[in-house]
């Protein structure tokens, strides 16, 4: 691997939503790390809910170091540190702030002292709204240092900074769905025994969402067995609600046609093999998203609810890429949009949605391979990232 002239970076995640922020920083810092022989540091202001992520991670330490990637806790403005950085937290050759959280004051007083200066990321969310290809890569200048922002957008398309992807994840798709064995052996990992033939497997993994208690029942009722797996996060309430108990990780129970099982929250490795192994998938946020088209399997997203629904754009933005090229009168097309909206809250979740979803199942199958064959072609974001930070170096001095 040639010399990289930009090896140190500091990505800084403040944890708004749980796991979706530190979900797509620690896929990023692992990759930079891996794949580009970069350092980077990682400043997590919640540990604890990056342990859930990966167990390796000590919610008491303020300094560690997991699959090579150094961790700090980020603890304010350097719990009031002033603006003499010492040696240690030196800026980076590159820093990257997450979804537009505040750095520290003390640590841009330390970047704009830096010679040279450091390239400075707004790795923004990710988005397949029109206007994002335009405002990708811009700078921005601070108002009172001599530093300058870019902001930095993913995308679906190659004038945006495309999508986090390891270099090996679609051979390691390939081999564990090729094995008859792989599967089998995962679900038994979970406490999960492998479904018969005709029943359709689910993953579930969403907001509070007010359409899940009639979708339960629609499944419970539904001609199709249906087995339900569910991490207890946001709607464990309408889980319990549903199957009038309260629910502990390796419960299952059965109502109906549905059998729901609660699983633990897993590791993202673990959470790529069950995105493979389910026949849909229900997804939230950005980081589970972007996964489940990787999967190459028919899914609905919950995107994260947003004041006077803003947030219904970006899914009609997406929805308009995804169905990009199916004629109006497609069945596969229609349904995935109609299915996609009510799960978001525009329309009722019916029995005759659902009976429409899976009659055009096979349809969607076929579409979910076609779209992650098309995003495959496009290079990942930690290239494109990478690529682009050298270019200002470059440029820049």
């Amino acid at each position: 691997m040639p010399a990289n002239p930009l090896p140190r970076w500091d990505i800084f995640c403040n944890v708004i939503d749980n796991f979706g922020d530190i979900g797509v920083c620690w896929r990023l810092a692992r990759q930079l790390v891996s794949e580009h022989g970069l350092n980077v540091r990682l400043w997590v202001d919640d540990l604890s809910a990056f342990r859930v992520l990966c167990p390796r991670i000590r919610a008491d330490l303020s300094e560690q170091t997991a699959q090579g990637v150094e961790v700090r806790r980020w603890e304010g403005d350097f719990a009031g540190a002033s603006s003499d950085i010492s040696f240690d937290t030196t800026p980076g050759d590159v820093v990257v702030e997450a979804f537009a959280c505040r750095l520290p004051n003390a640590f841009e007083t330390a970047m704009a002292r830096r010679e040279p200066k450091p390239v400075w990321i707004n790795l923004d969310y990710l988005s397949a709204e029109s206007w994002v290809a335009g405002c990708h890569t811009l700078p921005s200048p601070h108002p009172r240092l001599p530093l300058t922002k870019y902001f930095f957008f993913p995308g679906f398309t190659e004038a945006t900074g495309g999508l986090l992807r390891e270099s090996n994840l679609e051979q390691q798709r390939l081999e564990f769905t090729a094995s008859p064995t792989a599967r089998e052996q995962f679900l038994e990992s979970l406490g999960v025994p492998p479904p018969d033939a005709d029943t359709l497997l689910v993953s579930l993994f969403s907001y509070e969402n007010a359409a899940l208690p009639e979708l339960l029942n629609i499944w419970s009722d539904a001609d199709r067995p249906m087995l339900c797996l569910a991490p207890l996060t946001r709607n464990q309430e309408n889980l319990e609600r549903f199957v009038g108990r309260s629910l502990r990780v390796g419960d299952a129970v059965r109502k109906g046609r549905l059998e729901l099982c609660s699983i633990p929250f897993i590791p993202q490795p673990d959470y790529d093999r069950l995105l493979w192994s389910c026949d849909l998938n229900f997804v939230r946020g950005e980081d589970s998203f972007v996964r489940a088209q990787w999967a190459a399997r028919p899914m609905l997203w919950h995107i994260y609810p947003q004041k006077e629904n803003i947030h219904h754009a970006k899914l009609s933005a997406f929805l308009d890429a995804y169905c990009a090229g199916a004629r109006p009168s497609d069945p596969a097309a229609t349904v995935m949009r109609e299915f996609s909206l009510a799960w978001n809250g525009v329309g009722p979740i019916t029995g005759a949605l659902w009976e429409r979803w899976l009659a055009v199942f096979p349809l969607l199958r076929h579409h979910a391979e076609e779209w992650q064959k098309k995003l495959l072609k496009q290079q990942d974001l930690a290239s494109r990232l990478v690529q682009f930070c050298q270019s200002r170096r470059i440029l820049c001095g």
